[in-house]
């Protein structure tokens, strides 16, 4: 520790105090500190100790990493301050001054800590300002405020308020997150293989003694199975619970009697989830067999298997090392093509295979638990072509603990899905695949392929024939990555879209427009409705904001006086302002200096910060793109090479197989924010997919490399919305994107139109932005209609709202 770094000179007389409490005066921290990193974890029932009100803003628990330049100090966030985090604007690399820290009682020390017996202090970070963005550096050379001399980084880093043993992943509660978790098998490799094991006891054994005796006990004896299937991470680290690692999996495994599942605890998914795969052998002993929960069956049984009472003994056996005569039978599959799904009933499950050619950005929608307790999951939008038939497999995927595997599936990936079930809309006439709690992908690129047993089968060799025709540059036309994609597409009549039930719970006023509006967190998707008047048009260039084509429309009811509310901008790509008079950090900087000067924290009672949120936004100037579109390969190597994963040297023959309620507009508009990047689709180019794969990462700060993407358009159309009971919002309108799903059938290009099929007509080129905007007067003006919008928090206070249907009323 550096005896003249910051944190020494705020800190020391903090540390001087032998019992910090809460009368305790604080240690503020004038100079700018850099955030490290932010771990997130939920509390438990010892977390009331440290933080009395933190039941008061949800489950979740901070830790940060702080840097002052000389060396590095781990706090906690006071839970009132966790919007910072969950709108993205308190993240890593983040630079914050006027830091206020008080002393905390710490659960868990970290070892740097214990190892320091002048050290034992922890603090957790009050208020803060945050001032800028830049890159973080890497903690491993930086000594650790408070620690013994010499001291260089943690072995383990563990939650300071909780007693857990892991950290959760920033953006959803199934992926592993953290060096916890065990990833190699040298141990493994080092042990002698055996030849001809054979099981002690069968899986039909096991079954018929549990039944006979209803006791199941500690099982000694070796049981040999495959495994057929593999679940998710399941969390269930509730605020009640005291467990130190709340995991669990269950497996489907087999032998040649039967299947029976197995569910892994604890600390056991620390060391064994990520080491096994579907077609895995593995030895059990050691273990308790159960009635099997919540099942509808009343005779069958689950083995449970802990790091204690008893200590589980689990062995990956390869076939090799099993006797063939006791050799489990390999899992089963069962693959559909995109031709054959369109006949399948709504809720079967299926597996599939094909070539991305879009894949969406992830995004997050809030849900509950068995137990009520609400949740982000995290998913993305995928579109797989098989050439079975002209229409595309699409697929909601949510996350199925592959965090690695979710990164690379881009386009011109093959990959295998398995385990998805069909979901069909209320008319059946639209369908896609989503995941089931067994789900998992293998994609080209990361040797998966080589060794799953579906590679022999024939639907797959079909694939892979199809795959070989196919032409690179083709493809690459049509292969998008990330942008606003909403599907099943919205109805295009009022009267079925008000049958569908697409939006709950209601048709919303605009209070309760900007109150839910308010609750986004980063990258949280919402559908609302709502009614409202169009009271300007506007098309623009992004990067030309300021040389846009407007048209400003006349108010529905002139007589009422102006309302004095200025537009909730939603398509800026960070907001000028965040909540509680945070100022959020512009990404188009990387440096402290490029930034708005932030203001100081406050608690302003909330119809200040109201007027805060609806403050005029200030446009992003940016320099308009100069890349070039990637030129196509004149063959099909790119796919070719693909399909060689199915392939093992081992298998020489493979080939061969009313007035009132509408305010007066506003007074004269500010200046159009610019376009998120977030909601432009991107052409898929090989030569940066490195690049273009961590953009698309949560989190990921996608204004760092844009330069050198290509967009599939540049160009938008925004909509000024006056909705009931005086909220304005500005909503950008997309109705030329690539990603749009509009019928084909002729019709017109009239707004009415245009709105209601969120798209132009297919039937011949789209209407001059200049021609359209100039019949918004005459189409518009005094028409009420019935809005359908799509908002996704894309960091900062200012949401992505895009409008997707507009039904005409009056």
């Amino acid at each position: 520790m550096a005896a003249g770094c910051v944190f020494h000179r705020t800190l020391v007389r903090s540390q001087s105090r032998p019992e910090p409490g809460p009368n305790q005066a604080p240690a503020v921290c004038r100079e700018q500190l850099l955030v490290v990193s932010v771990d997130r974890y939920t509390r438990d029932q010892s977390s009331t100790l440290c933080f009395p009100q933190s039941v008061l803003h949800g489950s979740d628990l901070y830790d940060l990493t702080l840097f002052d330049g000389d060396c590095l100090l781990r706090v906690s966030l006071d839970p009132s301050l966790n919007d910072l985090v969950e709108k993205h604007v308190l993240r890593r690399g983040a630079v914050v001054k006027s830091a206020t820290f008080r002393t905390c009682l710490a659960l868990q020390l970290p070892e740097s800590a214990q190892d320091a017996a002048h050290h034992t202090d922890s603090f957790s970070l009050v208020s803060l300002e945050v001032c800028g963005l830049q890159r973080a550096p890497d903690p491993g050379p930086w000594p650790w405020f408070g620690s013994a001399p010499g001291y260089r980084g943690h072995a383990e880093v563990l939650p300071l308020r909780a007693k857990r043993s892991v950290f959760l992943s920033p953006w959803n509660n199934s992926d592993p997150c953290g060096d916890g978790w065990r990833r190699d098998e040298e141990e493994e490799a080092e042990e002698e293989e055996e030849e001809g094991l054979v099981p002690s006891v069968s899986v039909e054994e096991l079954r018929r003694r549990f039944l006979s005796s209803a006791h199941g006990g500690t099982v000694q004896k070796q049981l040999i199975v495959r495994v057929s299937l593999k679940s998710s991470l399941m969390f269930y680290g509730r605020a009640e619970t005291n467990a130190a690692c709340p995991y669990k999996a269950v497996l489907e495994v087999c032998d040649g009697s039967g299947s029976v599942t197995v569910v892994l605890w604890n600390s056991v998914c620390l060391d064994w989830y990520l080491r096994l795969a579907p077609g895995d052998i593995i030895s059990l002993r050691r273990f308790r067999v159960k009635q099997l929960f919540q099942s509808q069956q009343q005779d069958d049984i689950e083995i449970s298997v802990n790091s204690r009472n008893p200590a589980a003994q689990i062995r990956k056996l390869p076939d090799s090392c099993v006797s063939p005569q006791h050799l489990p039978p390999q899992p089963e599959f069962s693959f559909c093509s995109s031709a054959e799904l369109r006949h399948r009933p709504h809720g079967e499950e299926c597996d599939v295979i094909g070539l991305v050619t879009f894949s969406g950005r992830s995004e997050r929608i809030r849900s509950k638990d068995s137990h009520g307790a609400e949740q982000l999951l995290e998913y993305r939008w995928l579109r797989l072509e098989d050439g079975s038939s002209d229409q595309p497999i699409t697929v909601k995927l949510f996350a199925t603990s592959q965090p690695e595997v979710h990164r690379q599936l881009l386009p011109m990936s093959v990959i295998v899905l398995t385990r998805l079930k069909l979901i069909r809309t209320l008319d059946q006439a639209q369908f896609y695949l989503t995941n089931t709690s067994y789900t998992q992908v293998y994609c080209t690129g990361l040797g998966h392929h080589s060794r799953m047993a579906y590679r022999r089968l024939t639907p797959v060799k079909l694939f892979l024939a199809w795959l070989r025709s196919q032409d690179d540059g083709q493809v690459l036309r049509r292969a998008l990555i990330g942008g606003f994609f909403v599907f099943p597409p919205p109805p295009v009549t009022m009267e079925t879209f008000m049958k569908s039930r697409r939006v709950a719970p209601s048709v919303l006023q605009g209070p309760e427009l900007q109150r839910e509006l308010d609750r986004l967190r980063y990258r949280e998707r919402r559908s609302f409705c709502f009614q409202a008047t169009v009271s300007a048009v506007t098309h623009c260039q992004r990067g030309q904001e300021e040389e846009r084509l407007s048209c400003s429309l006349l108010p529905l009811c002139p007589g009422v006086s102006p309302a004095g509310h200025t537009p909730l901008t939603g398509s800026s790509l960070h907001a000028s302002s965040s909540p509680r008079s945070f100022r959020s950090p512009s990404s188009s900087s990387s440096s402290p200096a490029s930034q708005h000067r932030p203001r100081p924290l406050d608690h302003t009672p909330s119809r200040s910060v109201k007027r805060k949120l609806f403050s005029p936004q200030s446009p992003n100037k940016r320099a308009p793109l100069a890349c070039l579109r990637p030129e196509p390969s004149p063959n099909s190597v790119m796919l070719f090479e693909a399909s060689l994963e199915f392939l093992q040297d081992s298998d020489p023959d493979e080939d061969s197989a009313s007035c009132s309620d509408i305010t007066a507009p506003p007074p004269p508009a500010p200046p159009l924010a610019a376009v998120a990047l977030e909601t432009l689709p991107v052409r898929f180019d090989p030569a940066l997919r490195e690049e273009q794969a961590v953009a698309m990462t949560l989190g990921a700060n996608m204004a760092d490399s844009a330069d050198t993407f290509q967009f599939a358009f540049e160009d938008y159309y925004s909509l000024r919305l006056q909705v009931l009971s005086g909220l304005s919002l500005d909503a950008l309108f997309l109705p030329h994107s690539p990603l749009s799903l509009a019928p084909l059938a002729p019709r017109s290009d009239s707004w009415a139109a245009i709105l209601s099929h969120g798209a132009f007509s297919a039937r011949g080129p789209p209407p001059a932005p200049a021609d359209l905007i100039a019949t918004a007067t005459q189409q518009l003006s005094n028409r009420r209609l019935l809005c359908v919008l799509e908002a996704c928090g894309l960091g900062g206070a200012a949401p992505e709202l895009v409008l997707t249907r507009a039904f005409v009323l009056s």
